[in-house]
């Protein structure tokens, strides 16, 4: 089975504070005024925060800070309000667990609110720099998650933001139940709508390290680093808070809220459009941009015989930044597989499936290789994995004819071949053993790993000398995506683990042999896997290629295993290519970074994965440099893939759009060149 997918993101630059500004706003709790509340100004970056102003609310929860010339290009600029009288219970007196946050980017606004969506909206999004009221990480980081605090609210306003009220975010995803089940529950303490709603809160909201919060923003920050930790406690609170009324509803201050209590306190949006439509492998450039490839071009009856996309660009906040429908093209690009890579200036490579080529665009999206791309004379067949490695060479993989292709510094006039068959005989019996190659990783050691999806193994040589090739079992069949974390240990992503039947494999192998065509290929492994529920694993082999105690792992949340991300904690992060599949995540070589008590191959995620935001069939899991995951929906419906499907669900084979989970992952640094490296 061969995808891809490819989006790109762009991030405006952080400004700096004016001479003389002012920051005009109100605190509100419950929707109503909070009085007598001190709000304080800070500025954010890759040292401790500054405070740069200081006020308290008047009786209706206005307030106006002055704001000096303190601030610099490099800072992100958030409010926060502490303690108060929330007039929307009168009499309350005032309250001292009340702490509520708002992230507001690099220049203030004209006037801002500071309530319960802006809490959770700029806790969830800057999830990894936030301890108690300081908020300190990298620049681009921080430059990410202040701009997708909007998606999620307004500022001005305080209400629900665009992009989580869009179609794709409101009504097709608990994302606006999740969201609003928090808010409502922050609003029960700070309006105390029962005796011990704060302690009943704090209490809830208690992490794995046991820790109790002290105040609505530390219970907000406890519940967003442990957004699968007994979820259920926090749901119980909408009973407790606001009890249901007979044939009514809850009397909450927000809508809508849960139903039922979530697997955990995700928040994911999807995104969609610059011609996305069957997206694949995510890389991420310089500025925090994403690409991505498609396999299908938007609104056609995209098939798996043909492969006919380009390109997309998304902003880190998922505006897409390439052409509506078309995507970036040319270049030889056409379809492109599972091959995604971009180098240290910001170029962008892409392999192609039908287009049997290598392609090579600026960080603009304009094509630097000709129009028919790199194919060496024809040379080529269906393109797979891509990677750049650190000292500069772009290395390939031919799907089609089992060989492996090698630019110098990528230059393709200097190309080279290798583990080609010389002698006629099948690739799988030569010294490289590849068998339908499709995954690239380079480790510490300047060794080149390549995955197997016909087969059992993974293939290993020195990138100075690729004749000395050794070749080690995976325990798990089908390798898709690899990594490697920061020890050296290479985890790969079984899509059908050890589970396929002898007489699939048999097929697999004679269509293989035989000259069977790609998509045959792919539906015979997908209807197997499909009929085989937990099917596939993930695999950790240390660095001298022998198993980890414990691999493959498959918690139970792993279902057709595509591709494996390696966070700044060293956590495994995979996608999974069935219907309805989750997003899982796994404790990885350093267990001294994951929940006490877990060892290497534990789940983190709940049992089924993390879920939400539309996920349908993925096949990427990548980290940005603020810990969001975006994860690619390359197919849609499988039925609509091969033969001549239902003519009104004919265009619905390439899967709809990207989902990115925010905040959950510890950050990477871009473009990923080489290992993943935190910051």
């Amino acid at each position: 089975m061969l995808f891809v997918a490819v989006v790109i993101f762009s991030l405006p630059l952080a400004g700096a504070v004016g001479a003389t500004e002012s920051v005009e706003g109100q605190v509100l709790g419950a929707g109503a005024p909070i009085a007598k509340s001190t709000v304080a100004l800070w500025a954010a970056s890759a040292d401790a925060p500054r405070q740069l102003a200081q006020t308290q609310t008047g009786d209706d929860g206005r307030f106006t800070l002055s704001v000096g010339g303190s601030g610099s290009e490099d800072s992100i600029l958030y409010l926060v309000a502490k303690g108060g009288e929330p007039t929307a219970r009168s009499g309350s007196g005032d309250n001292p667990a009340i702490a509520l946050l708002a992230v507001i980017g690099s220049k203030p606004p004209a006037h801002v609110v500071i309530n319960e969506f802006t809490t959770v909206a700029s806790v969830w999004t800057n999830a990894q720099f936030l301890d108690g009221t300081t908020i300190e990480g990298n620049q681009l980081g921080l430059r990410i998650a202040a701009g997708n605090v909007p998606n999620f609210v307004d500022l001005a306003t305080g209400g629900y933001g665009e992009m989580i009220q869009d179609g794709f975010n409101s009504t097709e995803t608990p994302t606006m139940a999740n969201f609003g089940t928090l808010s409502n529950v922050l609003a029960g303490c700070i309006t105390n709508v029962t005796q011990d709603a704060c302690k009943s809160l704090f209490v809830a909201a208690v992490g794995r390290d046991g820790k109790e919060p002290t105040d609505t923003l530390t219970a907000a920050i406890s519940i967003a680093h442990n957004m699968a930790y007994k979820p259920g406690r926090i749901f119980a609170l909408l009973d407790k808070f606001y009890p249901m009324k007979p044939r009514g509803l809850r009397p909450t201050p927000f809508m809508p809220y849960l139903s039922f209590a979530p697997s955990a306190w995700v928040l994911p949006l999807k995104f969609a459009g610059g011609g996305y439509a069957g997206g694949a492998k995510v890389m991420f450039d310089s500025q925090g941009n994403a690409w991505s490839g498609a396999n299908f071009i938007v609104g056609s009856q995209g098939h798996d015989a043909l492969w006919d996309g380009n390109m997309a660009e998304f902003a880190p906040n998922g505006q897409p930044l390439s052409p509506m429908t078309t995507g970036f093209a040319g270049g030889g690009l056409q379809g492109p597989g599972f091959g995604t890579a971009i180098d240290a200036n910001d170029r962008v490579w892409f392999d192609s499936t039908s287009g049997k080529t290598i392609s090579l665009f600026d960080h603009n999206g304009k094509p630097l290789s000709p129009p028919e791309g790199y194919n060496f004379g024809g040379k080529l067949g269906f393109m797979q994995g891509i990677i750049v490695t650190p000292s500069g060479d772009v290395w390939a993989l031919d799907f089609t004819n089992d060989k492996v292709v090698y630019m110098p510094q990528g230059d393709p006039t200097k190309a080279k071949f290798y583990c080609e068959s010389t002698n006629g005989k099948p690739n799988k019996d030569s010294p490289c053993k590849l068998s339908g190659p499709f995954g690239l990783a380079i480790d510490q050691q300047d060794r080149i790993w390549i995955s197997n999806a016909i087969g059992d193994t993974v293939t290993r040589f020195p990138a100075a000398d690729p004749g000395r090739v050794e070749v080690f079992k995976t325990g798990g069949g089908s390798g898709k995506g690899m990594a490697v974390d920061s020890k050296g240990n290479v985890w790969i992503a079984n899509t059908v683990g050890a589970g396929l039947t002898l007489k699939t494999k048999l097929h697999l192998l004679e269509l293989k042999m035989t000259g069977g065509t790609a998509s045959g290929i792919d539906q015979v492994a997908l209807k197997d896997l499909l009929s085989h529920p937990g099917l596939g694993s993930v695999s950790m082999l240390r660095p001298d290629g022998t198993p980890a105690p414990g691999s493959p792992f498959n918690p139970g949340s792993i279902w057709g295993a595509w591709a494996v991300s390696i966070d700044g904690n060293d956590h495994a992060w995979v996608s999974n290519f069935v219907p309805g599949g989750g997003l899982t995540e796994l404790c990885g070589a350093r267990t001294e970074t994951c929940p006490p008590g877990m060892k290497t191959g534990d789940p983190i995620s709940p049992p089924g994965g993390y879920k939400g935001g539309g996920m349908q069939l993925l096949v990427d899991a990548s980290i940005d440099p603020a810990g969001n995951v975006w994860v690619s929906n390359n197919w849609q419906d499988p039925a609509s893939c091969y033969g001549k499907p239902d003519e009104g669900l004919s265009t619905r084979c390439g899967g709809q759009g990207m989902i990115v989970f925010y905040g959950m992952a510890k950050p990477v640094r871009s473009p990923q060149i080489g290992p993943s490296r935190g910051f």
